[in-house]
């Protein structure tokens, strides 16, 4: 099974499990939402009993299977959703088809298990490749499967605005579309394909995104990357900008200067679409305001921002942004939100204690966010950027570098066992982060997240990859290819999938990690001079 349960025996006996099987109890609503192909009934007296117990933890749960059917306790619906999933692993293959009916015998086993870590994450960048609804929703069926239960949507970002906002308009009409994209790997001559791409989700499909994803426990993070990363924005809405001056919506990628404006109306213009991403979301715990890699020049170089600035009591830019973005988080909190954020943000200081701090940079500047009482998120480029190459070949399919394997995601820890106990506490999960700018359809999402995802799911729900791992993976796959999930092969790409080539060795994940522990390994060395 995968994730591997905490208590896994074998019993004797077994069952047989049929289409239009009933179940009973207080919990029945989740079994039946994580079993469709059973299409259970409810029942007086069900072959699948699943009861509450407040003893367990919401997420946590019991599942005994054997002679007389199966038996399920929960600490809630999450609990009974996730011994539902894993129910269903016990059966065979054929059972993740859609073909209706069917009988699977149910080995006899006992099953005790409850999750290590509460943010159990995958990042989706929509921004730099927009992916309809279906892709979206398609996702949150598979990170249920497998107990992920936190969906990142990065929404924003210099390359696309991905939502609508009825306030603002011209985010969905100007800035959701680039007239060309850049292809190629970033070292070579820039060379464009020339049709436009974009796309963004109504208030109404973000509704339904909402609810289908808490219906699956799966809790969808909007990300609003600010105040860097702003073309996007400031092709619609110039007069937000540190300058006033009108950008394109970016058609390559990188870090581009374009940063909104720090003064009122950008505020008033930011919890304004909160207020729109929450409406339409419905309960949404948590939002992340990006604040990496932002130039910072413009607000420098700006008298009004400075005389601001001085009118604050700030002493340089760094403080006006760590201000900028405490005051976000504070209008989040009004809202009974949580704000997360990447680590610059943290480095910046001048954060909410509350604020989540997602180190992407490498655990070291984690450790430093835990140790001043951040909760973090472990989120580092090795082994979690999901958008490098998992083999140094060129068989693999265009990526940023190479290369992070699936042995790479099994053996990474989230609370590394040479922080202090103090430290280990503030790290409340993990996630793995895909972004697009080299992924441009939803069957490269698949080659990509899958299987190094599966990876992630044991490590995020056990604090690690247990023993026998390899061969669970590949009993695994066989569940991938009854979905559809087109996965990369563990031996190599089919011959379909070896589409736009990169140039082995270009970027080697350890060049890349020399220069992040280049820019992290003093907190000074990120700031920008005046």
């Amino acid at each position: 099974m995968i994730p591997r349960p905490g208590l896994f025996s074998d019993l004797s006996g077994s069952y047989e499990l049929s289409s239009g099987a009933t179940v009973s109890g207080d919990l029945l609503d989740a079994v039946r939402l994580a079993l469709p192909m059973l299409d259970l009934r409810p029942g007086d007296s069900g072959e699948i009993d699943v009861r509450r117990d407040p003893a367990l933890g919401e997420e946590a749960y019991r599942l005994t299977t054997g002679s007389r059917g199966v038996e399920i306790a929960a600490g809630g619906p999450a609990g009974a959703f996730y011994a539902a999933q894993s129910l269903h692993q016990l059966l065979p293959d054929a059972s993740y088809r859609l073909a209706g009916g069917g009988s699977w015998p149910v080995p006899g086993v006992r099953i005790e298990d409850a999750p290590r870590f509460g943010w159990r994450g995958l990042h989706f960048d929509v921004a730099r490749h927009f992916f309809p609804k279906r892709e979206v929703l398609r996702l949150v069926d598979l990170m249920a499967m497998h107990k992920l239960n936190r969906l990142h949507l990065h929404l924003v970002d210099d390359q696309g605005w991905r939502v609508e906002s009825k306030a603002y308009p011209l985010l969905h009409e100007v800035s959701s579309h680039r007239p060309r994209t850049a292809v190629g790997h970033h070292r070579d001559p820039v060379t464009y394909e020339e049709i436009p791409h974009g796309g963004y989700y109504t208030l109404d499909d973000l509704a339904e995104i909402g609810a289908y994803a808490r219906a699956r426990n799966v809790t969808v993070v909007p990300e609003i990357d600010v105040p860097g990363h702003a073309s996007a924005i400031l092709a619609a809405y110039p007069a937000l900008g540190a300058t006033g001056e009108r950008y394109d919506v970016l058609d390559r990628w990188g870090i581009s200067p374009a940063i909104l404006s720090p003064l009122p109306p950008t505020v008033e213009f930011l919890t304004t679409i909160f207020d729109e991403l929450i409406g339409a979301l419905g309960e949404t715990p948590y939002v992340h305001i990006g604040g990496d890699e932002v130039v910072l020049d413009h607000w420098a170089a700006s008298a009004e921002i400075s005389a601001y600035r001085d009118s604050l009591g700030l002493a340089t830019v760094n403080d006006l942004q760590g201000w900028f973005l405490r005051r976000l988080a504070d209008a989040l909190a009004e809202r009974g939100t949580r704000t997360v954020v990447w680590d610059e943000a943290f480095v910046s200081g001048g954060l909410r204690q509350d604020t989540l701090v997602m180190p992407w940079r490498g655990m070291g500047v984690g450790r430093r966010a835990a140790a001043a009482g951040h909760d973090v998120v472990a989120t580092p480029v090795f082994p979690l950027y999901f958008d490098y190459a998992e083999a140094a070949s060129a068989d693999e399919p265009l990526a940023i570098g190479e290369a992070i394997t699936v042995a790479d995601v099994a053996a990474f820890r989230p609370a590394p066992e040479e922080w202090t106990d103090e430290e280990r506490a503030h790290v409340v999960g993990v996630q793995a982060q895909l972004w697009t700018e080299r992924v441009p359809d939803a069957r490269t999402v698949d080659y990509r997240l899958w299987p190094r995802a599966c990876a992630l799911a044991e490590v995020a729900w056990s604090g690690t990859a247990a023993d026998g791992f390899e061969g669970r993976l590949e009993r695994h796959l066989g569940r991938l290819d009854a979905i559809g999930v087109e996965y990369r092969p563990l031996a190599g790409p089919h011959p379909w999938q070896r589409r736009r080539p990169h140039r082995p060795g270009v970027v080697r994940v350890d060049a890349v990690l020399e220069r992040i522990d280049a820019m992290t390994h003093d907190a000074e060395s990120t700031r920008p001079s005046m």
